[in-house]
């Protein structure tokens, strides 16, 4: 019995080490911007240890407002480890989400992890929806953090009266995205902006402050 017992205990905690994260086995690892990629790994090679400066710790990406200028009048800019090699080996990516006035974030969902959603400015309803189909939102003010669980669909929308930003910190160094829209409906993109474009034009010509679309809905 006690020989059971052990290998039990044995089996699960391999089990546990095999499902683990491994820890980094050094302190830096920013990614190797290579050419042609020869060797096909779960993750990102290091770069040279030689090479390694404090500009691979460093990111200007999300220091400017995305172009709102489209169907939904909302940008994302997602950062991983393909963009910031600093985030290598960290599990962490992080993004900016700009949001026009009525703009919305469709539903989408991230397979490999969690986000932390901070509103910088503005004022949003933020929301998901979990496997037994019930919906969990709230309206989230400038300061205000509101966390999406791992792979559950969830959405974003401004309903204030000015352009609305946010930040996001996820838990992946390669979260990855599904967008349902996408999935379900094949949209030109082109020629929605096309249009936009064309509407934005006629309203401004004739001068009035009607607003070109508005989408207050999820």
């Amino acid at each position: 019995m006690k020989t059971f017992v052990l290998c039990c205990v044995s089996l699960f905690s391999c089990i546990l080490v095999c499902f683990a994260d491994c820890d980094n086995l050094q302190d830096l690892c920013p990614t190797a911007t290579t050419g042609k990629q020869t060797v096909f790994i779960n993750g990102f090679p290091c770069k040279d240890p030689a090479n390694v400066t404090a500009s691979d710790f460093k990111s200007i990406k999300l220091s400017h407002a995305g172009d709102t200028h489209n169907l939904f009048r909302s940008s994302v800019t997602i950062v991983t480890a393909v963009d910031f090699p600093g985030l290598n080996t960290l599990g962490l990516s992080i993004a900016r989400t700009d949001l026009d006035v009525d703009g919305l974030v469709t539903a989408h969902s991230h397979p490999r992890s969690s986000e932390m959603f901070f509103v910088s400015k503005g004022t949003v309803i933020a929301g998901f929806v979990d496997t037994k189909n019930q919906p969990f939102q709230e309206v989230l003010k400038e300061g205000e953090v509101f966390v999406f669980p791992k792979d559950l669909l969830h959405f974003c929308l401004n309903v204030g009266n000015e352009p609305a930003v946010v930040f996001s910190v996820l838990n992946s160094q390669n979260p990855g995205v599904i967008r349902i829209a996408d999935a379900i409906l094949d949209i030109d993109q082109e020629a929605i902006n096309s249009l936009v474009k064309k509407l934005t034009s006629m309203s401004s010509m004739e001068g009035n402050d009607m607003q070109v679309f508005n989408l207050p809905w999820f």
